[in-house]
């Protein structure tokens, strides 16, 4: 059932997430405007369809756990162009494999990282806590007691995700198995006709 709520109520939601500079939890929303936590999800959702109809270049969104104020997808192009302008901000190729293997295999530890992507990992992990994407969240039960890291709520944040269950799942990722038995079967007839011979630099060697 749908929960009405005052236009005064509605009004200082629009403007406490108007401020924030991350997204509001639902409880403290209700706790501020003295509303059922219930009314906030359902008025959030009355405004998102309203500022759609509308044809705003904002809206609302329910991230990490909370909501807030964003840029539609139409806009993206826009708000790239403006946040980027003169600035060097994206993460490179190697930093978003990594921030990768640890938002999927979590609590993961840096050796473990190191051993998934073949390559010492300890500046890129340094990036990645610096930045508040990555952090500490224990340490292993073994030997050495090693350091597991986790993926932060900032994270959730700048991916618009609402939390890790909303990650797609990694078998869209992976090759279809007539794609695998293909490559297997390539290996395979490669391995079994034998090296070519020795040509050139290699003939000599």
């Amino acid at each position: 059932m749908t929960v009405e709520i005052s236009q005064e109520a509605r009004g200082a939601l629009e403007a406490v997430l108007l401020v924030a500079d991350e997204p509001v939890p639902v409880p403290l929303l209700a706790q501020l405007l003295e509303i059922p936590a219930t009314a906030v999800d359902d008025t959030c959702e009355r405004l998102v369809g309203e500022y759609a109809a509308e044809g705003r270049g904002f809206t609302l969104a329910r991230v990490a756990g909370g909501w807030r104020f964003q840029s539609t997808a139409d806009q993206a192009p826009y708000v790239e162009r403006f946040v980027l302008e003169g600035r060097s901000t994206r993460l490179s190729s190697a930093a978003l494999e990594t921030l990768a293997v640890v938002a999927y295999k979590q609590p993961v530890s840096r050796l473990q990282v190191a051993a998934i992507r073949g390559v010492n990992v300890d500046g890129v992990m340094r990036s990645l806590q610096q930045r508040g994407y990555i952090g500490e969240v224990g340490r292993d039960g073994g030997p050495g007691q090693a350091v597991m890291f986790g993926t932060t709520p900032l994270f959730l944040e700048r991916l618009g995700l609402d939390s890790l269950s909303d990650l797609p799942p990694l078998g869209q990722f992976m090759p279809d198995p007539e794609v695998v038995e293909a490559l297997e079967h390539g290996l395979r007839t490669g391995f079994d006709a034998g090296p070519e011979p020795a040509t050139g630099d290699d003939a000599e060697g």
